[in-house]
């Protein structure tokens, strides 16, 4: 990057600030006029002797050459203009000033527009430059940055640099301009009201700038106590499990306290640095007026100025001050963004940053990579000098399976980042097909080869976009999805193309099905199906596709598919003699393995006010529950509930199971409800409070009579609960029809997982193994209609969170490995990939990912050294070098180190 944030600004955008500065120089003259009018107005149409003749006349719109007397010995009048009286000569001058008014206010709204697109222009192309260097991080020195301070240097810190970028050569040169009119013109009024105009900006001039260089030393030291706070804060939401399991929530506190602490010491001691050079530059703008206003009338009582002149002297004044205090704020703004620029450049350029050239992408993954392995010299030190690998020389074949094995600090893991071509030697070298490994650009390494650490990442995208994402190599079309203006189109592209931005548009094609070796998208599923299969996440997947929602609209062959697994399941269980273990949903009656609450409303929320506890404080329902005559019921059963749950549990520990069974009541709330249950077998329930019914009439809404059995399910309750369905039904069609999605025989329910429609009813509560039998019944069916592909297709949609987090560790280990196998890599680096897995996993994922390279290459860094039984060749690491290699058979012999790492397992 440019060491000088002007060098950079001019070298992109050149163009535009001249442009600029053309438009600011042609200004000049209109601001001149304006400030010489005031002058004309008073001097000629106010105060003039000549008009003390009602029908004089003086002219209007006269131009005469400068300087036409001292050249040719008498004025040259270029046009006579025209001969006006008073007060049509008043009002010309008022419009011409007004029009002089208007003109300025175009060119300041004018040029401050095309500053600051010019300004959002180069913001836009520094983020995506800094950005571009992140991606060009070298892995080791990633690892060593925190997320939180990059992020909040990109976001945050270069904001003020687009603010400044449109000012850095037009502002100088507008302030300038105005300030050096300004005071040429009270230099022709007076030459010596105009030196001391002069004198009094030449010591603000010097003066505070030099009062603030200690205010920008400040702020850059509170620029990078606020960095390295929102890096502390950073690690304390990473590290929050060791931060409450040890107990160290107040020494944290204490630390962030004292960080805080700095920050406020600098910030204060800015504010009051700040406001004393803001006090001393308005008491130095205030002392010229009071200077002009005593000399100035001086010179008029005395005959020697006129009262126009005078009265145009302080408007031109007036102009004055501002543009000299904003070159002095933008001065300092000029150093303030100069450091954070060099901050910020000193930030993004690391040693061994990767060249941009080889990472520019192509459209072909280029010729398979064949040949041998051909490791020579290979060294690798650390900045710290220590050395991580030495002198290591083996070859083998592309397409062979390799392991490599050592202990803890053996060196093992930078060789597998080596040959991922993620780290680079510090001397020696890494050949393949006789071609150096560094000098393969990105469009070869990353997708010829692939590499999953120990610790793999995920996108907060779903499961399939983490999957497919090393197929997303480069855009094949520009196909948006939803139609555009072509015009806006193409302005997005210029604009990218003029701030150095990449025209590709992550709206675009990008998945190349021939790299997972697919024609197209039809036959993408099977071959998911395949790679899932191999690293063991098929029935992962297929029980997220279970728990996931399919839109009807939109995936009709799904929902219709859904369906019949619905009839089939229903025809299978009485096949069985299991029909009883679904009870389901009838619109004609109570569910009573379902809630109250899902009786009512007998629906899926789409909306999340219709959810939970959310839906019980809605008028709508209230409405329907007093209209059905059901609000007394439900406040009997909750007094019933109450009285049960006292009775029960007072006395018993919060952790009893009755709790968790029964858990309509916390051990918290219980005190209260026992004096609730009290006054209602003292007084009834006349007396009970409103609050007092709301928390009665809350509780029965989660009571399942199946499961509680304490007999509140009357006739009456049914009936009511009917009607008060119907009610509410007729009520949400009406105001909001999108709420709720209703259960139907016959519908598929978009808002419903997959499960629940294939169920469609509550399992019978009291019945063993109940939810075993059904999934199990579930699964067969889905696979004998040949449904099981549909359901894994929806379960990869399935969102992972951020960072993997929804996932568990092996879920996000094996996620990443199907992630490289399905983009055909000709070799398959895996840095201890399985080491979170057991090892019966290991024993069966090892050969599985094999035999899914076939006759393609796989290095393995293994965690355990028995695993290399499974590989054609072995090499045992220790101290940064390779002391054995060979088959496994070779090297588990007696006197051998692998034989010894195996006997330390």
């Amino acid at each position: 990057m440019e060491p000088e944030l002007f060098k950079y600004i001019w070298k992109h955008s050149r163009k535009d600030q001249i442009s600029i500065l053309v438009l600011v120089l042609v200004s000049m003259p209109f601001y001149f006029l304006s400030l010489d009018l005031p002058k004309s107005i008073i001097n000629k149409a106010v105060s003039s002797e000549v008009f003390s003749d009602p029908s004089a006349t003086l002219p209007f719109m006269q131009f005469e050459l400068p300087y036409g007397e001292a050249l040719f010995g008498h004025p040259v009048t270029l046009f006579e203009g025209f001969m006006l009286t008073q007060l049509p000569l008043l009002l010309a001058l008022c419009l011409s000033f007004l029009s002089l008014v208007l003109i300025n206010g175009v060119f300041k709204f004018v040029i401050n527009t095309l500053k600051g697109r010019l300004g959002e222009r180069m913001l836009r192309r520094l983020r995506y430059e800094l950005t571009d260097r992140i991606l060009r991080f070298p892995v080791l020195h990633s690892r060593k940055i925190k997320q939180a301070e990059i992020a909040t240097m990109i976001k945050d810190e270069v904001e003020p640099l687009g603010g400044f970028i449109g000012d850095a050569f037009v502002t100088p040169v507008f302030l300038g301009g105005q300030a050096l009119t300004a005071m040429i013109f009270i230099m022709v009024q007076s030459w010596w009201l105009g030196l001391v105009a002069m004198s009094i900006v030449l010591v603000q001039a010097f003066l505070i700038p030099r009062l603030r260089k200690r205010i920008l030393t400040l702020g850059r030291q509170r620029q990078m106590t606020a960095r390295a706070l929102a890096g502390r804060v950073a690690e304390l939401v990473e590290g929050a499990i060791e931060i409450q399991s040890h107990d160290t929530t107040n020494y944290e506190r204490a630390e962030i306290s004292s960080r805080l602490g700095k920050i406020f010491s600098i910030r204060y001691e800015i504010y009051q640095r700040k406001f004393f050079v803001k006090f001393l530059n308005n008491l130095l703008a205030q002392i010229t007026p009071f200077i002009f206003y005593l000399g100035g009338g001086y010179l008029v009582i005395t005959g020697q100025f006129e009262i126009g002149t005078l009265v145009a002297v302080l408007a031109a004044y007036k102009d004055l001050p501002p543009p000299v205090k904003d070159l002095i704020n933008w001065d300092q703004q000029r150093n303030d963004v100069q450091i954070k620029y060099e901050q910020v450049a000193e930030q993004f350029q690391p040693h061994g940053l990767i060249l941009s050239e080889m990472q520019q992408a192509e459209k072909e993954r280029g010729e398979p990579l064949t040949g041998k392995v051909e490791i020579s010299n290979l060294g690798l030190v650390d900045e710290n000098e220590n050395r991580l690998l030495d002198t290591i020389n083996v070859s083998f074949g592309v397409g062979q399976n390799v392991a490599i094995v050592g202990n803890a600090g053996s060196g093992k893991e930078y060789l597998g980042l080596m040959l991922a071509n993620l780290v680079q030697p510090s001397n020696g070298s890494i050949k393949i097909g006789g071609k150096p490994l560094v000098n393969l650009p990105s469009a070869i390494t990353g997708r010829r080869l692939s590499y999953v650490g120990q610790d793999a990442y995920l996108f907060p995208l779903s499961v399939r976009d983490n999957l497919f994402y090393g197929l997303r190599n480069w855009m094949l079309n520009d196909n948006i999805t939803e139609p555009l203006d072509p015009k806006e189109v193409e302005r997005e592209r210029a604009e990218a193309l003029r701030t150095g931005n990449t025209i590709l548009t992550p709206d675009g094609e990008w998945i190349d099905y021939k790299i997972a070796g697919i024609e197209d998208q039809t036959k993408l599923i099977n071959r998911v199906v395949d790679v899932l299969q191999k690293v063991d996440l098929e029935e992962d997947v297929y029980r997220f596709g279970l728990s996931g929602t399919v839109d009807a609209e939109f995936r009709p062959e799904i929902a219709e598919s859904i369906l019949g697994a619905r009839v089939a399941l229903k025809e299978h269980l009485k096949v069985i003699g299991a029909e009883d273990l679904v009870i389901a949903f009838d619109p004609e009656s109570y569910n009573k393995n379902a809630t109250l609450r899902e009786n009512l409303l007998f629906g899926t929320p789409r909306k999340s006010d219709y959810a939970g506890d959310s839906l019980l404080s809605m008028p709508i329902l209230r409405e329907a529950v007093q209209k059905a005559e059901l609000r007394e019921p439900i406040l009997n059963m909750g007094v019933s509930i109450a009285r049960t749950m006292v009775e029960l549990f007072t006395g018993l520990p919060p952790t009893h199971p009755f709790f968790e069974q029964f858990s309509f009541i916390s051990a918290d709330d219980l005190p209260d409800f026992d004096k609730i249950v009290k006054r209602v077998d003292k007084s009834g329930l006349s007396d009970l409070t409103e609050a007092d019914r709301q928390s009665l009439m809350y509780l029965p809404f989660d009571y399942v009579e199946a499961r509680h059995r304490l007999g509140l399910v009357t006739e009456e309750v049914e009936r009511k609960t009917l009607a008060a369905r119907a009610i509410l039904a007729e009520k949400l069609a009406a105001k909001d029809p999108d709420a709720v999605e209703f259960y139907d025989p016959d519908r598929f329910n978009s808002a419903a997982s997959l499960q629940d429609n294939i169920l469609f009813g509550r399992l019978a509560y009291g019945r063993a193994e109940a939810a075993e039998t059904i999934g199990r019944v579930i699964t067969e069916l889905l696979d004998e209609l040949g449904l099981r592909s549909d359901v894994i297709e929806v379960g990869l949609d399935y969102n992972v969170g951020v960072g993997g987090k929804r996932l568990s560790g092996v879920q996000r280990q094996k996620l990443a490995m199907a992630r490289s196998l399905i983009k055909n890599p000709d070799l398959l680096i895996l840095n201890e990939a399985a080491a979170v897995l057991d090892s019966q996993s290991q024993n069966k994922l090892i050969p599985a990912i094999i035999q899914s390279q076939g006759d393609r290459g796989l290095v393995w860094t293994l965690q355990r050294a028995e695993l290399a039984v499974h590989f054609d060749q072995v090499f045992v690491m220790q101290n940064g070098r390779i002391v054995e290699s060979g088959a496994y058979s070779e090297l588990s012999t007696k006197g051998k180190v692998l034989k010894s790492l195996i006997a330390a397992e």
